[in-house]
């Protein structure tokens, strides 16, 4: 944990991944916005019934919905062959019903990652002041609609907007901040948590990116190699207590199911890289701006099963259910903000 120049407590974390697009990519008539001297463009394109916002900086496309969830959707890049490779993964769909429930794009996991527990009743936790409350998988962001207050040529802000159900769920006076900048061949998403109110504010938030894996035709997720310099290894038990995780090797091939739901920390220092064996195109991870990370600062790995044309490298600020162990919790002062920042950018 730092302190910024403004005073404003950050935690950083930092991405990089590489990735066939299933979204339109012709123009549609919308103007784009072009402000002078960038190299960034922004329009309008429809998808199912919903509008997307479609930034494209350099030989990079972004696709998101701000509105709902501050949905980052799909992320493609030209390559030097021309051809169009997703970064990030979004299926093919017929229908906008349960957006937030899709399997793609980066999933906004505020204020708890991953699954909560009371007292071993999952999907519970209990505030502060004592009392037991309904916490759905992963939080609230991803269902909650979300007010835009930015949203140029490089990117979007958007700040979420609780609905009675979400209030029940985490009864603060708080502001919560999605802020996605998009570049060449790179993003940044900053998450800052505000606190109005008179009572210190837990959370404990994370990213839940989809890769796309295997990027090069013909590949198996056998070909994939995974490089966590983590010291430690937990997963979490029934109960949704942290137990010892898996002994695995610095270097694992991602067709290890071991992997799946391992919760990564202590890590000695901040580079977690996964590529194809052999060839070029690495995803590049890195936790922070410090050589070294905070001890509880994580990364989660997942897939749905060895089929998935997706494999997930999640970020998080601790491991799951912090709210009730308190590894990773994270709580903000009144009158205090604190920021969770994640960089993605794509090896050559």
């Amino acid at each position: 944990m730092q302190a910024g120049a403004d005073g404003v407590r950050s935690i950083g974390l930092a991405i990089s991944g590489l990735g066939q697009p299933t979204f339109p990519r012709a123009a549609t008539g919308v103007a784009s916005h072009r402000p002078p001297g960038s190299d960034g463009a922004m329009d309008r394109i429809p998808y199912l019934d919903k509008q997307l916002t479609r930034w494209r900086v350099g030989r990079s496309t972004f696709l998101a919905l701000p509105e709902e969830g501050a949905r980052l959707m799909n992320w493609s890049t030209v390559l030097g062959d021309g051809s169009v490779r997703d970064v990030i993964h979004w299926p093919e769909l017929t229908t906008s019903a349960d957006l937030d429930k899709v399997r793609g794009g980066n999933p906004i996991l505020f204020p708890f990652a991953a699954r909560t527990f009371d007292r071993g009743d999952i999907h519970h936790w209990r505030d502060p002041r004592g009392v037991r409350r309904v916490m759905p998988m992963h939080g609230l962001a991803r269902q909650c609609p979300f007010r835009v207050t930015r949203c140029d040529a490089h990117g979007f802000a958007a700040v979420m907007v609780p609905g009675e159900e979400a209030r029940a769920c985490y009864p603060f006076n708080y502001e919560f901040t999605v802020d996605y900048r998009f570049a060449p061949l790179g993003l940044t998403c900053e998450f800052t948590l505000e606190n109005f109110g008179a009572e210190p504010l837990p959370w404990s938030a994370g990213h839940h990116f989809y890769f796309t894996v295997p990027w090069s035709e013909g590949a198996a997720r056998s070909d994939y190699l995974i490089r966590i310099p983590a010291s430690r290894r937990l997963r979490q038990d029934a109960a949704g207590q942290l137990v010892p995780g898996p002994a695995l090797q610095t270097e694992e091939s991602l067709a290890n199911p071991a992997l799946i739901d391992a919760v990564h920390l202590g890590f000695r220092h901040n580079t977690v890289v996964f590529g194809e064996r052999g060839r070029p195109g690495d995803v590049t991870v890195r936790l922070g701006t410090e050589p070294v990370p905070p001890p509880a600062a994580t990364v989660v790995t997942w897939t749905q099963d060895d089929t998935s044309p997706f494999y997930c490298v999640e970020p998080w600020m601790g491991p799951p259910n912090a709210a009730e162990h308190g590894l990773g919790l994270h709580l903000v002062e009144p009158g205090a903000k604190e920021r969770f920042s994640v960089s993605v950018a794509l090896t050559s």
